[in-house]
Parts: C-alpha cells; structure tokens; sequence
C-alpha cells in the first residue's frame, strides 16, 4: 500500500498516511498522458484571426468603370480578392473549432498515474492542519523553506475553509493554489510537487476514483 509523509506547518514529519492502491498506485502510457494534454491545450485555443471575404467587405456595390473602351482590364467591383482592401481568398475565420474530445475515464487515469508518480518520488507534501487563523505567507515560506521546496513550483490544492490559507500564498510566484475539483493533467505536469490538507486527501481519492 502506497504511503505519504505527513508535516505540520513548521515542516516537521508527525506521522504516515495510507493512500488508497486504486488511485495511487495507478499507471498509464505516456500516449495517454499526451493524448489528454493535447485535447486539454485544443480546448484552450482561442481563435483570433478572422478575415472577410468579398460578400462581407464593405463598399464594391458600384462597377469601378465600365466594361469596354477605358484600355484598362474588366472589374465588376473594388472588393475583389485582387484589389487592395478587397475581400480575402480561403483566410482564416473566427468560425473555425479546434475543440476535442476525450473519455472522461481516460482523463482520471491519467490523473491517477501522474499524481501516483509523485506519491512515489515523494512530492505529494500532505500537510497535517493548514486552516489558518489569518493569513500568512511569513508562515507559509517558513514551511516551505522547511521542505527544500523554495525554489520548486508547487500546486496548492485547496479546499473548503482553507481560504486564508489561500491568501497566504497568494503572493508566492512559484506557488499556484487550485481548487480541488478543478485539478487537470496540465497543471500536474507543469509543477514540481503538489501540496494538500489531510483532510482532503479523503475527497480527492472519492473525486479519481
């Protein structure tokens, strides 16, 4: 059975905790892992070039000149594609849907291995109490700096009444506070370590599950 170290705020080991084998015992290919990244960063594409065509430029309703006798080449309007300012031949629009799909089971699989991996080369830091009676990022670089982990990137999983705990590291440049239910395999991959409650070690094992 998969273990974790558990600390306290002044970063100081007060006991073990038995993770459950179904979620952090978990492992996967790394074509899922790439196949969920790469639905996630479709799904987070913005489609900004956007360009008109000859019907939706404005102007070009009046023949430049007539069709014979100028010496000069046939045109029925100013917004063609040939003319400058004129409409725009196959460009890019705002229409465009770069949106996947992928199973929901596949992404909690994926989520399960990659946080097993961490469990397993100990950087899920589950931390004994972090409900705090004010905010505090003096305390909160201390119990880092405890754990060798200042120059790391953490991902903080808060959760319920952990809210000033959330502004203590609200000033942390290497530290991102995320919601429990919105963990993602990006943010997973993108951060050295992941830091939560005990408390909620229970809720994000029912979540993967």
């Amino acid at each position: 059975m998969p273990q974790v170290k558990i600390y306290n705020l002044e970063g100081a080991e007060v006991g073990v905790l038995d993770l459950d084998e179904k979620v952090f015992s978990e492992t996967a290919k790394p074509e899922l892992i790439y196949q969920v990244v790469r639905v996630m960063q479709a799904r987070a594409r913005q489609v900004l070039a956007h360009t008109k065509d000859r019907s939706q430029v404005r102007g070009g309703g009046k023949k430049p000149w007539k069709q014979k006798g100028t010496g000069r080449a046939r045109h029925g309007s100013i917004r063609s594609p040939i003319w400058r300012g004129g409409g725009v031949t196959f460009g890019p629009t705002k229409e465009r849907n770069f949106k996947l799909t992928i199973p929901r089971k596949m992404v909690k699989k994926a989520l399960r291995a990659l946080l097993a991996e961490k469990a397993a080369d100990n950087r899920l830091i589950v931390c004994d109490s972090l409900s705090l009676e004010k905010p505090s990022t003096k305390k909160m670089i201390f119990f880092f700096s405890q754990l060798g982990l200042s120059s790391k990137k953490v991902l903080f999983l808060s959760d319920k009444g952990l809210e000033n705990a959330i502004l203590s590291v609200g000033n942390l440049r290497k530290i991102t506070a995320l919601r429990l239910e919105n963990l993602n395999v990006l943010d997973l991959l993108s951060h050295h370590s992941v830091l939560l409650a005990r408390s909620s070690v229970e809720k994000l094992t029912k979540q993967l599950s």
